[in-house]
């Protein structure tokens, strides 16, 4: 199964849920992640990711179109922007939409590094409970 990961930026939710998709669905499913205005992997899904030992430190952020052409089992937009734009050229794939609030921000107003990781760590955690569920039923 390939499962592709999309939201605007491709630096922080569809990031941890790549990160996750590898650790959890390992074996069962090749999993990849876009956006469709990427920037650079946000350092501190980096670290929240780091905390929970999943290590997406070597990601980059990746344009939608890299992907143009290959198929997929299931596309899952995690923001409600990309859903918005999800590319056409997806074709038959199985299209699935969570809306998962952006850490970033959430974080915009916080006074100390550690406030600024608190919606990080409940993001990602929602991410990963997500994520694990996405095979399920699924041999």
């Amino acid at each position: 199964m390939r499962i592709l990961f999309l939201c605007t930026g491709n630096s922080c939710r569809s990031q941890m849920a790549e990160g996750w998709g590898h650790k959890l669905l390992a074996g069962r499913a090749e999993v990849f992640s876009a956006g469709s205005k990427p920037g650079v992997v946000d350092p501190r899904a980096i670290k929240v990711m780091a905390e929970a030992g999943v290590d997406i430190s070597g990601h980059r952020s990746k344009h939608s179109d890299e992907f143009k052409g290959q198929a997929f089992d299931l596309v899952v937009t995690v923001c409600d922007q990309a859903r918005e734009s999800c590319p056409l050229w997806l074709g038959p794939s199985e299209k699935l939409h969570k809306s998962f609030e952006d850490p970033p921000f959430l974080a915009r107003d916080a006074k100390t590094e550690e406030e600024a990781l608190a919606p990080y760590r409940r993001v990602r955690d929602e991410i990963k409970v997500f994520v694990g569920g996405l095979l399920e039923g699924i041999k």
